[in-house]
């Protein structure tokens, strides 16, 4: 049985309206594409790429660092209460194939490298921008628009094997 690619998208709880109507296109794109969205299940991006999946008629997941489902914004199809605080970057980031990266803050920036640990390729959309460590391709790919974070995080989910 097959399933949908899953696409993680991380960002700070909250953030500028520009930021937050780019984050809801990028959840609106991935559904329209037939992705599943994962994120943090809260505020800010997340609730702005779950709000953009939802309108599309797609599915987004929300990974909670509380133990109360209760805490997921309105806009998550489904709801995985981890109680383990901000450790849950590492699920949200694990459960995708690709991560594509919203503005942000720290958190953002934590997820960002758990997320090149597992060998995640990540698109960045207004986020951190990185410079090469020693040599090493960090896999980031900067992008200046939603519909090119969405491409380029569906072709790099579609190279591993997707």
């Amino acid at each position: 049985m097959s399933r949908p690619v899953q696409v993680s998208v991380i960002g700070a709880a909250e953030g500028e309206p520009e930021v937050l109507a780019a984050a809801e296109e990028v959840g609106r794109l991935l559904a329209e594409a037939g992705a599943v969205v994962i994120c943090g299940g809260r505020g800010g991006v997340m609730e702005a790429a779950s709000r953009g999946a939802k309108a599309a008629g797609g599915i987004a997941i929300g990974v909670l660092p509380g133990s109360d489902p209760d805490e997921a914004n309105e806009h998550v199809a489904h709801v995985v209460a981890t109680g383990v605080g901000q450790a849950r970057n590492l699920a949200v980031v694990g459960s995708g194939e690709a991560v594509i990266a919203v503005d942000g803050h720290w958190g953002t920036l934590s997820e960002i490298a758990f997320a090149r640990k597992l060998g995640k390729p990540v698109v960045a959309l207004r986020s951190w921008t990185l410079q090469h460590h020693a040599g090493d391709e960090l896999g980031i790919v900067e992008v200046e628009t939603p519909a090119d974070a969405v491409e380029e995080a569906l072709a790099a989910a579609r190279d591993r094997g997707r």
